[in-house]
């Protein structure tokens, strides 16, 4: 019974860096060094603590080059437009902190964040916490991993429980998320989906088929519910296939990264405070001292910048 009370907070470093560089105005350290991600992230951080109360966290940051995806599909994520060198500036400065707070960073060459996020939770033995900037991991929200994500600046967050997540995707499942990108695709990663089809006609195919194999299994042998579909989409599904599962694949996070876990070295709260106030201070983070004292009572007003 105690071990079903434990949790683990997996941190999705780098969509947290960029939602927090983007959410606030300029911030500078002593040294003229810009900081203000960093901030965001912590604040992002220390609220997911409070909130959450870990026994355990773990850090997973993407990994500069090509990944598989890339290798089946080269024009891959190539619509994104190149972050600013100011926030990538701040990338080793969020890891420093984190090493300081004993938080183990994981990162694998050819692999996203995401699929060491991916892998992490399904080895994860207990209750699970997603913390992102953005909403692409809840295609892993199930009975044992949730979440925690931010809808709006630093400030706005919400838990994605599977219910939740069922009300977001009109209906879908969380296990059908893949099966809904990969007819509409996922402009921010240039996933194509199946050309011609959007929002509302993707979520109504799955909803009525289940997922894209039997979809096309109905659709290729013209049963009775592929009849009622329009001329139209049937023609849109045909040609453009291969595109649909290949986008699938794209999709989907990889649950199987060779990476070494062992959730005991992932303990929270085992760090030399003294150290870590220092460095705080060092980049003029004098608020977030008394945040990181603080380990009871979980926050429910709204964060104040500075």
């Amino acid at each position: 019974m105690e071990e079903k009370s434990k949790r683990l907070i997996i941190i999705d470093a780098n969509s947290v860096i960029h939602r927090a560089f983007h959410a606030l105005p300029p911030l500078t350290n002593k040294k003229g060094e810009m900081v203000s991600a960093v901030y965001g992230f912590l604040l992002v951080f220390l609220k997911a603590i409070k909130e959450f109360q870990p026994d355990y966290v773990a850090a997973c940051f993407d990994v500069k080059g090509p990944t598989f995806r890339h290798k089946k599909f080269k024009e891959y994520k190539a619509k994104r437009p190149k972050a600013p060198d100011e926030l990538y500036l701040q990338i080793p400065i969020v890891k420093e902190i984190l090493m300081a707070l004993n938080i183990p960073i994981f990162e694998k060459e050819g692999f996203e964040a995401d699929d060491i996020i991916g892998t992490i939770a399904f080895l994860s033995p207990i209750e699970t916490i997603i913390l992102s900037g953005d909403a692409d991991a809840l295609q892993l929200v199930d009975s044992k991993t949730k979440v925690f994500a931010l809808r709006k600046g630093v400030k706005d967050t919400v838990l994605y429980d599977e219910q939740l997540t069922k009300e977001k995707f009109s209906g879908l499942f969380s296990y059908q998320i893949l099966d809904y990108k990969a007819l509409r695709g996922d402009p921010s990663d240039n996933i194509p989906g199946v050309t011609g089809i959007g929002d509302k006609t993707a979520t109504e195919l799955i909803l009525e088929f289940g997922d894209i194999g039997n979809l096309y299994k109905e659709v290729e042998e013209n049963s009775t519910k592929a009849k009622k579909l329009k001329p139209r989409i049937k023609e849109l599904l045909l040609k453009y296939k291969e595109q649909a599962f290949l986008s699938r694949d794209l999709a989907k996070i990889e649950k199987q990264v060779p990476i070494d876990f062992d959730i005991e070295e992932c303990r929270w709260g085992e760090y030399d405070k003294k150290k870590v106030e220092k460095l705080l201070e060092d980049f003029g983070f004098h608020s977030l001292i008394k945040r990181l004292s603080e380990k009871e009572n979980p926050i429910t007003e709204n964060l104040k910048l500075w």
